[in-house]
């Protein structure tokens, strides 16, 4: 199907013919989807009912046995088992293979010739030779007169041929609705109600249609959580596994992201709604991929454009074809030559053409969502097996992207640790700096119980003061500390950390007792992922709006050679622009603001899916997790999702290659062997059924 179309209701693609696809996925299947697989299903069976005992009837012929059944009727000889045949095929043929002559009659109508120009003309032209030399027999010459002087019947060539197609369009609906089956599982994970608190002390149980943004919500153990938000109170640990593909639970604390559709499963917490209903990720991921699967990859273009001369050279073949047995073939000549041109223009159906590129899209992107790895459209499928490069920004992509507390370096006071650091936490939970939030936040992990304080003060520039418990607490850097006569607060602690941490002081009542080591760590996952992406072949250009000796150090610390620091959006989007044009392959990597001018001038935009919402909607694949390695699942995903296409296009090209001549007759002078049409339409139905059944295999792909 082309993705340009749109219709109101399901139904067939007026370029290629082909189903069209549903532009959401909802929860559960639109009626008007599972009519049209019902619909289909229904043809299929009550054709083939009527069919059987017309091809048994072709197959005693073929084997000898020779059936009579004539009447007479107004002193004339009438061949009954004629009429018989013309009562089983006609609704075959008008009522279950309708759909089928109607897209072909369209395809006429708009000059857009497809497969099923190729399948209506076969069928109509098998059938209504057959309804003619039924009904008026004597209007035919000798050449199409066979041994009993009498024209040749094709009903059951018409019918088989019905039937089989009926099959192939059946098991494609059958197998798109397959590929949706992940999506609508993952809807299915929502639940369907939730606890709003109302006040203190009274709570309901409302549907997650009522949930607006700023509802506080609580989740017990085992349920499921509702809708995206944070954290208010309480902790827990929340098995993410249906959206990352993790299988670990992730601990989850006040201030924690949660996400819509995760299992809660050991504390009980209080949340707030902060996206509900189509903005929850959940219901993006379901968005995303929908228009992914409706998006064509550039390899279709090979597709499209041969199946745009395929069809009119293939009604050429068949003419010929029907030429050359009407002079030089054998007896009856004429029906013979309509034989084999119809033969020649069902097994030149180009279905399994079609159907290469958009399963294997399909089912891919299906796969790729069910591993934290969202593909938002095709184009980029196609595009990742072949990147050589990979700009990545530093802040929230290699690192945590937000400051932490790594280390304590006390300077000989006989306070500890522990105290120096809840008397620190105790002041800056006043302040809204993130190097603040950085020592609150490790006071909280540690659970340390904070004071309560008194005259805080903020210094811009340099820091803040307090007085707790009664002692004078000073955190700042070393310049506030000179200003306040704080004595040897710059000299009286050794030099620590690295070029990567900020180190800020701790001073209680006038003397330094402690320095800060805060910096923003690398990822846990970051090795590893740029191991594996430098095992691939791919180069990794770290960029960073940083400061140069941040940079270099985290490059140090990550085995990055090249790297760009200070950088501004405007020089990131250059950067790409410049590898581009030395003809590299580049994809970028990140989950800022900043970052979104680079991820859509890049041949694949990689956006965290921790990241900002312009980064996600500037980059062509979502990592929902944030986690770097899913780079290396989406390009083996896309590795495997090209091979698959390869190989479907190959079967499609092979399979035509060798059956048009084989349908057309070259074996005959040779071997004696003209091909039925009925077994070119079951061949022609293979094709198809083995593209579908070996895209499918993508939906058990290791990744």
């Amino acid at each position: 199907m082309h993705p340009e179309v749109r219709s109101d209701k399901p139904g067939a693609c007026p370029i290629c013919g082909m189903a069209l696809e549903p532009l959401a996925v909802s929860a559960a299947p639109a009626a008007e989807e599972t009519a049209e697989l019902k619909d289909m299903s229904r043809r299929f069976w009550v054709s083939l009912i009527l069919a059987v005992p017309l091809i048994a009837q072709a197959m005693a012929e073929m084997s000898g046995a020779k059936l009579i059944f004539r009447a007479s009727i107004g002193g004339s000889m009438v061949d009954l088992l004629a009429w018989l045949q013309l009562l089983l095929a006609t609704p075959v043929v008008l009522w279950g293979g309708w759909p089928l002559l109607e897209r072909g009659w369209k395809s006429f109508v708009t000059r857009r010739l497809n497969m099923f120009s190729l399948i209506a003309v076969g069928i109509a032209a098998a059938y209504g030779y057959s309804l003619l030399a039924t009904v008026a027999p004597g209007i035919f010459p000798p050449s199409f007169r066979g041994a009993e002087n009498k024209p040749e019947l094709y009903f059951e060539v018409a019918a088989a041929i019905t039937v089989l197609v009926l099959l192939g369009q059946m098991l494609e609906l059958r197998a798109r609705a397959q590929t949706s089956s992940a999506l609508r599982a993952l809807l299915d994970l929502a639940p369907k109600m939730a606890h709003r608190i109302v006040s203190e002390s009274r709570e309901e149980e409302v549907s997650l249609d009522h949930i607006q943004v700023g509802d506080r919500l609580r989740v017990r153990p085992g349920e499921k959580i509702p809708v995206d938000g944070r954290v208010l109170e309480g902790a827990s640990a929340v098995d993410e596994s249906m959206i990352t593909g993790e299988p670990l639970p992730v601990e989850k604390v006040a201030g924690s992201r949660v996400t819509g559709a995760t299992l809660n499963t050991t504390g009980a917490f209080v949340m707030r709604a902060e996206r509900v209903g189509a903005e929850t990720l959940l219901a993006q991921i379901v968005r995303a991929v929908s228009e992914a699967q409706r998006s064509r990859a550039p390899i279709q273009r090979l597709a499209d454009v041969t199946a745009a001369y395929f069809v009119p050279a293939v009604f050429a073949a068949a003419a010929i074809t029907f030429l050359v047995w009407s002079f030089v073939g054998p007896a009856p000549r004429l029906a013979h030559a309509l034989l084999a041109a119809v033969a020649v223009l069902i097994i030149a159906c180009p279905c399994a053409l079609g159907l290469a590129t958009p399963m294997a899209i399909m089912v891919g992107t299906g796969r790729g969502a069910r591993s934290g790895v969202l593909i938002r459209n095709a184009e980029a499928l196609e595009v990742m097996e072949k990147i050589d490069t990979l700009l990545v920004d530093k802040t929230g992509t290699l690192t945590e992207g937000r400051p932490k507390l790594v280390e304590i370096h006390r300077s000989g006071s006989e306070l500890s640790e522990q105290e120096i650091l809840r008397l620190a936490a105790s002041v800056e939970r006043s302040s809204e700096h993130p190097l603040a939030q950085a020592v609150v936040r490790a006071a909280d992990d540690r659970k340390l119980p904070l004071a309560t304080t008194s005259g805080f003060r903020s210094i811009t520039g340099g820091g803040v003061e307090a007085m707790v418990e009664g002692k004078r607490v000073v955190i700042g850097n070393q310049r506030l500390l000179a200003e306040l006569g704080i004595a040897d607060g710059a000299r009286s602690l050794p030099a620590f950390g690295s070029s990567s941490s900020t180190m800020i002081q701790v001073a209680v009542d006038g003397r330094a007792v402690a320095l800060l080591e805060i910096a923003d760590p690398i990822k846990a996952s970051t090795p590893e992922a740029l191991a594996g992406l430098r095992q691939q072949g791919i180069e990794v250009v770290m960029v960073t709006g940083d400061r140069q000796a941040t940079a270099a150090a985290v490059a140090g610390q990550l085995g990055i050679d090249e790297f760009h620091y200070e950088v501004t959006p405007q020089q990131k989007l250059q950067l790409v622009k410049q590898m581009q044009a030395a003809g590299k392959r580049v994809a970028m990597a990140g989950d800022g603001i900043n970052d979104a001018p680079a991820l859509a001038q890049a041949d694949v935009g990689i956006a965290l899916g921790t990241g900002t919402d312009v980064a996600m909607e500037s980059g062509s694949v979502t990592l929902i997790k944030g986690d770097l390695r899913a780079i290396l699942r989406a390009r083996r995903l896309s590795q495997a999702t090209m091979r698959n296409i390869r190989q479907n296009l190959f079967f499609a090209f092979i399979y035509n290659a060798i059956g048009v001549p084989v349908a057309a007759g070259v074996l005959y002078p040779l071997l004696g062997i003209l091909l039925s049409p009925m077994i070119a339409a079951a061949a022609m139905s293979f094709s198809s059924v083995s593209v579908i059944a070996n895209s499918l295999r993508l939906r058990n792909l290791a990744l």
